[in-house]
């Protein structure tokens, strides 16, 4: 069991991130792509292996690194992903020798390494950027065509957890994760493969939703900022084109998925790349949505950012609109588009 020690400071600098880390997803995708039965994103890469001499290699290079199961080296998930691929890369190439080292010889004492990561650990440039080109294209050519199915489950649990912070706080969103996390005040209880304490002393705890964890799994070092991935609460079908069953009859298809991709306060443009609709329908499908009472929206520079009301929130989690009533929502006939949406992205 892994045991998170919480302190009052913790609580209030506990947050969820934006989304799926895509570093994060890459090395948990890499666990499932060897499971008997991998989830229909990765069954294509395990196919083309053979055929494909780039995707090939790549995989040769991760999964030394990546075992089935249990440790892999921290330095494979910087911090940086959460701001986007490149940074996450960029990061990783910048990996001290001394961290290279100390990570690869706690992996060498549990499984075999090939001779060509004594260069990694000695930090050579040239092995490094290597190693990064084989995770952008491990992660471009498997993971990216179904990334906005990997976007969608983890914003929508992002949504769920947030609801529950706005309402009751820090430790009613904790008390969300069971039963794989308990909370205990003023401890976190983790199913975990192995015994061990992290204590947070006052750094808080970033939690990331995550689509291919199998289990909560944290960073080894407990001096880096601590971080726990999860597994995102699958709510029903991901796939865009069938939005959950109960929003499509009222809201119709597009509109409910665009719902749906509203988790991290996506700006227009992102909210239409998720919702795999124009920009200038997702600009008027999130106009509708804020007159319902849904969705907030509020311009930053050059961009407008919705997010979730807690009652949108609250019809995705299937709760009913009639149990909770915002001031200002116009009800589901506002629902019903009426005029050009008044806040353009």
């Amino acid at each position: 069991m892994l045991r998170v020690h919480f302190t009052a400071a913790d609580l209030v600098r506990t947050r969820v991130s934006d989304g799926a880390d895509p570093l994060w997803e890459t090395v948990l995708s890499l666990h499932r792509l060897r499971d008997s039965r991998p989830d229909p994103v990765l069954a294509a890469a395990g196919r083309r292996t053979g055929v494909d001499a780039r995707h090939g290699r790549s995989l040769g290079m991760l999964l030394p690194l990546v075992p089935p199961r249990g440790y892999f080296p921290d330095f494979l998930t910087p911090p940086e992903s959460a701001a986007g691929i490149e940074h996450g890369l960029e990061a990783l190439m910048s990996t001290s020798r001394t961290r290279l080292r100390a990570e690869l010889t706690v992996l060498g004492g549990r499984n075999p390494l090939p001779p060509w990561t004594r260069s990694l650990a000695d930090g050579e440039p040239a092995v490094l950027r290597r190693l990064a080109r084989c995770v952008r294209t491990y992660h471009h050519e498997t993971l990216g065509p179904n990334w906005p199915r990997v976007s969608r489950r983890t914003h929508s649990d992002r949504a769920l957890r947030l609801h529950a912070l706005w309402h009751g706080g820090a430790e009613a969103m904790l008390r969300t994760y069971g039963p794989a996390m308990r909370w205990h005040a003023p401890v976190l209880e983790v199913a975990y493969p192995v015994d061990r304490d992290l204590h947070l002393d006052g750094r808080g705890l970033l939690l990331v939703p995550s689509y291919f964890a199998r289990s909560p799994v944290a960073l080894a070092d407990a001096a880096l900022p601590p971080t726990l991935v999860y597994p995102a609460r699958a709510r029903g079908s991901d796939d865009a084109s069938r939005p959950p069953r109960c929003l499509a009859p009222l809201l119709g298809h597009t509109r409910a998925a665009v719902l749906q991709a509203l988790g991290g306060d996506p700006t227009t443009t992102e909210l239409a790349d998720r919702a795999g609709v124009s920009l200038s329908s997702a600009s008027e499908h999130a106009a509708v949505l804020r007159r319902a009472g849904l969705v907030s929206s509020v311009r930053q520079s050059n961009a407008v950012r919705h997010a979730l009301t807690p009652l949108g929130s609250a019809l995705l989690r299937g709760d009913g609109v009639s149990r909770s009533r915002e001031p200002g929502a116009h009800g589901l006939a506002a629902l019903v588009p009426r005029e050009p949406p008044d806040v353009a992205g």
